[in-house]
């Protein structure tokens, strides 16, 4: 058995993740460093093409005596509680939600959203507050599906996810969502009550525009997944289009805005 170590930032971390299981990875095992930088030490079987790797991702390779790396890695993942409602659970483990949650069965690693990034945690607690049965949902990025399931356990009377990826798209579908690979350009004006977008600054500023056309009479944009330096930026991409932040979300160094367009 062998290892892969890279270092990466945290915007692409977890898709770095989710690109080394779907390559064979048995184990992926991550350290923090300094200045939202992170190694991911990715472990794979002796008939995995090591060379193939490095010239793919850089990065550095280890031997490893034959040990149970599989159970390293999933060592280091448990159930958390997030917002009032939730409670997630990596697949391998069966603890039950404690009284008053819902458990969500998670893959991390698989595909961007697994709830354990402060970005993702942000979306599920403002789903808590601003979601009602008869509203139309749309998961923009939807990754591992997290949101969209999320939405779905709280009674969304409908539930769309929209990615670019194809791996994401596939891993989302397979839950038995309402998953389309594109973005928001793909979805009809005005028929969205509520928008989750837990993407990156860059993304957002770019569709800021779509995504105040998608939204419904008095419906909500919740757009994420940015540092707090990067929060002006998205604040005045949303405004000069038409749209008001009513409220600026914060856990950590991650922000969420919450947005509504103006009539």
């Amino acid at each position: 058995m062998f290892s892969l170590e890279v270092e990466v930032d945290g915007e692409r971390k977890e898709i770095l993740a989710a690109e080394l299981w779907e390559l064979g990875s048995t184990g992926i095992v991550e350290t923090d460093l300094a200045a939202d930088r992170y190694l991911l030490r990715a472990f794979f079987e002796d008939d995995a093409d090591a060379a193939a790797l490095t010239s793919r991702f850089g990065g550095c390779i280890e031997r490893h005596p034959a040990r149970d790396w599989v159970a390293v890695s999933r060592a280091g993942w448990q159930p958390i509680a997030v917002g009032a409602r939730f409670y997630l659970v990596p697949e391998w483990l069966d603890d039950p939600a404690p009284a008053g949650r819902l458990r969500i069965a998670i893959n991390p690693g698989l595909a961007c959203g697994t709830g354990y990034h402060e970005a993702t945690q942000l979306c599920l607690e403002a789903m808590e507050e601003y979601q009602r049965a008869d509203m139309t949902v749309l998961d923009v990025g939807t990754g591992s599906g997290l949101l969209s399931v999320a939405s779905r356990m709280l009674g969304a009377r409908r539930v769309i996810g929209c990615d670019a990826d194809p791996v994401a798209v596939e891993i989302a579908s397979g839950k038995g969502l309402d998953v389309v690979t594109g973005s928001a350009d793909a979805v009809r004006s005005g028929s969205c009550d509520l928008i989750f977008a837990n993407i990156n600054a860059a993304a957002a500023i770019e569709l800021a525009e779509e995504f105040l056309r998608c939204l419904a009479p008095g419906g909500r944009c919740v757009a994420s997944g940015f540092e707090a330096f990067e929060l002006a930026g998205v604040q005045e991409a949303f405004e000069s289009r038409c749209g008001r932040v009513d409220r600026v979300l914060v856990k950590g160094d991650w922000r969420a805005v919450v947005v509504t367009r103006r009539e």
